[in-house]
């Protein structure tokens, strides 16, 4: 809980900035509190704590997504550094995001229902202000209008079916929710299982699941680049992390009423968003499919759910998360003030930044899948659980659709490499975006060398 007081703390100072001109110490004390607030999380590790009368329980699962949140934030504000200097509105931009992290934290610790809608729409009135914050850039504010309208609508799915779930339980705690479900003698009305599915389409939409992606090309498009990572990287994480949390404790009795739906989500996801990315010839157009595909492989968690469903989707979206920091930090650099730009951009990068087409290429990688980086492991784990439980022809889609991946991954790559570019002026890295190239190398590297560090955690 200090995390979100820290997190809460660090929003408020951002809009006091502002006021007492104090605008250049704001950005490393940003770094500090989301670096102190990630420790006093893994202080808190083996401790399970509740609060506001159980509201939010931090137990080892949400102690460690919560951590990743804050780590990865810590990256990002690395990453985004420079676009926010060239910003009049700094301070506000800064405790726009702090406040959408204070709502990711809400959702990954949630035990009550209430706490979850409070979570997301914390999180997401933040997103809409910051995907249309290039005031004067039509594709922006069209980014803007869409989410907001999507996410109003996908709010109200989820709404009702909370409202469903709790007519029929006659609570908003998840353990009592839970407990009631699961009593043997108890035969629910078809209103629990309408609820239950309307949750699960509200929060398909979050984690931009098919068929309720069609926001997310356009949003991820117009949105600017280091909004468009933040929504790729810590709202997935946090998405999802609330989908896992709910199903595999409050429904985890009726699994057998929606795992079949969650099955031909899983499927569509997998299948359609790679299919459609290799048609893409805007590279954050097909980095969103990109990150719809992932969607899909993390759904397959909870498709096989057993008792390490929970470490291997934490393995995932740490790796995910690690690998598209860096490659939407290359692309910041290589698009500039072009926020829209094709595979022909990376064109002779290799000559241009060695080092930075070497990171695209490891990120790229492990965002496919090849050994031995991050992301080949993450994806071989989740495979391995869901080929225990039986869905041996779900694992076949996903090893293929994988290959498909690769394809649309690789185009970069032999653009980087093999193809020439009439412009052969360097690209001048700031430092910052160098060590955080470092960071996520190393980050790759190692975790697919060790992935007991992340795996055996919870």
């Amino acid at each position: 809980m200090n995390a979100v007081y820290i997190l809460s703390g660090l929003g408020i100072f951002s809009l006091l900035s502002e006021i007492f001109n104090i605008r250049k110490v704001l950005f490393p004390i940003v770094l500090l509190g989301l670096a102190a607030a990630a420790l006093l999380l893994i202080m808190d590790w083996n401790s399970v704590q509740s609060y506001y009368s159980n509201m939010l329980t931090f137990d080892n699962y949400a102690v460690a997504f919560s951590a990743g949140i804050s780590i990865v934030a810590l990256l990002w504000f690395m990453m985004s550094k420079d676009y926010f200097e060239n910003n009049t509105h700094v301070t506000d931009h800064f405790a726009l995001v702090l406040f959408s992290l204070v709502g990711a934290v809400f959702m990954v610790s949630y035990s009550n229902l209430a706490m979850l809608f409070l979570g997301i729409e914390i999180l997401s009135i933040s997103l809409y202000i910051l995907a249309g914050s290039k005031m004067k850039d039509l594709f922006s504010n069209e980014a803007a209008f869409k989410y907001f309208l999507m996410g109003s609508f996908a709010t109200g799915f989820l709404l009702f079916g909370i409202a469903l779930v709790y007519g029929v339980t006659g609570s908003f705690d998840l353990n009592i929710i839970a407990e009631t479900v699961a009593a043997p003698s108890v035969n629910f009305p078809s209103l629990l299982y309408a609820g239950v599915l309307m949750m699960m389409v509200g929060l398909a939409f979050k984690i931009s699941a098919v068929p309720f992606h069609f926001w997310a090309p356009d949003v991820y498009e117009g949105s600017p680049t280091v909004v468009t990572a933040f929504m790729s990287t810590i709202v997935k994480i946090a998405a999802f992390a609330a989908f896992f949390r709910l199903f595999s404790t409050c429904f985890a009795a009726v699994s057998s009423q929606w795992v079949d739906v969650v099955q031909v989500i899983t499927v569509l996801t997998l299948v359609v968003s790679n299919i459609t990315a290799v048609y893409q010839n805007s590279v954050k157009r097909m980095l969103a499919f990109s990150s719809v595909a992932h969607a899909g492989y993390m759904l397959i968690t909870l498709v096989a759910l057993n008792e390490v469903s929970d470490s291997a989707i934490l393995y995932y979206v740490v790796s995910y998360a690690t690998a598209s920091i860096a490659a939407f930090t290359i692309l910041h650099n290589v698009a500039f003030e072009n926020e829209n730009v094709t595979a022909e951009a990376f064109n002779g990068l290799v000559k241009r930044n060695p080092f930075m087409a070497f990171t695209m290429t490891v990120a790229l990688l492990s965002l496919a899948g090849i050994p031995p980086l991050a992301g080949f492991f993450a994806k071989y784990y989740i495979f391995t659980v869901a080929f225990e439980s039986g869905y041996v022809g779900l694992v076949l889609l996903a090893i293929l659709t994988s290959l498909i991946g690769i394809y649309y991954y690789f185009r970069i790559i032999i653009a980087m490499y093999l193809k020439s570019s009439d412009i052969i002026t360097p690209i001048e890295t700031p430092l910052l975006h160098r060590v955080l190239m470092v960071i996520c190398l190393l980050a790759s590297i190692i975790l697919g060398v060790a992935p007991d560090l992340i795996i055996r955690l919870i």
